[in-house]
């Protein structure tokens, strides 16, 4: 009988963000020799296999050095402790499943695994991800970089304690789909306006694309931005008026609070 072989780093599911992820890595020059992906479904097994020649993809899990676990939440403690069972020389664990906690993670891997918990969010699929990291009880500043290392092939990252991560989840997981309500109202209001519904559309696109690249380019802070855009009197004031009558602020306030507490519930 053979062994089967020990995978240098294998995916615990395989849907958007672990597959945004592993492509990330074979960007980067990760050899896919090594890799794998255990995926339930026969059918999403057939298109990451088309997608990714090399890596290996499973309708179960295998022995591997190193996880990603990234499953729904309900099933995370489930998919570990099969892994953990055909993995003796398991080493650690990276969890992208939103609201599961490193002490539930540790439990279900049980004996001595270095976990990491992280919460990336959906631009992580075009390599503009923004991604925090916190360390489990086992693990430490090495763990630290390895979960860096994976997750800043597909954007930014940062390391918080996990009493932040529901914050980070209110803030830049829940995030991106604050901005699509955003674009989504205003190309209403150029539709509103008078402006052909393609044209209302590209130009949001792009005015929210622009306006990111500024922020994120520029030394300044989004007050200074917003202020330098924003003449007395002139028609940008006029709009940001209205929307600070009607409370834009302290909506967003709120509902990052709102997702934060969610979160905090789900874990």
């Amino acid at each position: 009988m053979v062994d089967a072989p020990e995978f240098e780093l294998m995916f615990l599911g395989g849907g958007r963000m672990a597959e945004a992820l592993l492509g990330g890595l074979l960007s980067a020059g990760r050899p896919a020799a090594g890799l794998a992906v255990v995926e339930i479904s026969p059918e999403r097994r057939v298109l990451l296999a088309a997608a990714h020649p090399g890596v290996a993809v499973l309708a179960a899990p295998a022995p591997a050095r190193s996880i990603v676990v990234a499953t729904k939440p309900g099933d995370v403690a489930s998919a570990l402790t099969a892994a953990a069972t055909v993995a003796p020389g398991l080493r650690r664990v990276l969890s992208i499943a939103a609201g599961v906690g490193t002490a539930a993670l540790a439990a279900a891997l049980g004996g001595d695994v270095a976990v990491v918990r992280a919460m990336p969010n959906t631009p992580a699929l075009v390599g503009e991800g923004a991604s925090a990291i916190c360390a489990g009880p086992s693990a430490g500043n090495d763990d630290l970089d390895w979960a860096e290392m994976l997750l800043g092939s597909v954007g930014t990252v940062v390391r918080v304690p996990e009493s932040s991560m529901d914050a980070v989840t209110g803030l830049s997981g829940s995030g991106p789909a604050y901005v699509f309500l955003l674009a989504q109202a205003m190309v209403e209001a150029g539709i509103a306006a008078g402006l052909p519904a393609e044209v209302s559309d590209r130009l949001t696109r792009q005015t929210l694309l622009g306006a990111a690249r500024l922020l994120a380019t520029s030394d300044e802070v989004p007050q200074e931005l917003r202020a330098a855009v924003t003449s007395p009197n002139g028609t940008t004031a006029a709009g940001i008026a209205v929307l600070e009558e009607r409370g834009f602020p302290s909506a967003v306030l709120d509902a990052v609070a709102a997702a934060a507490a969610r979160s905090a519930e789900l874990g």
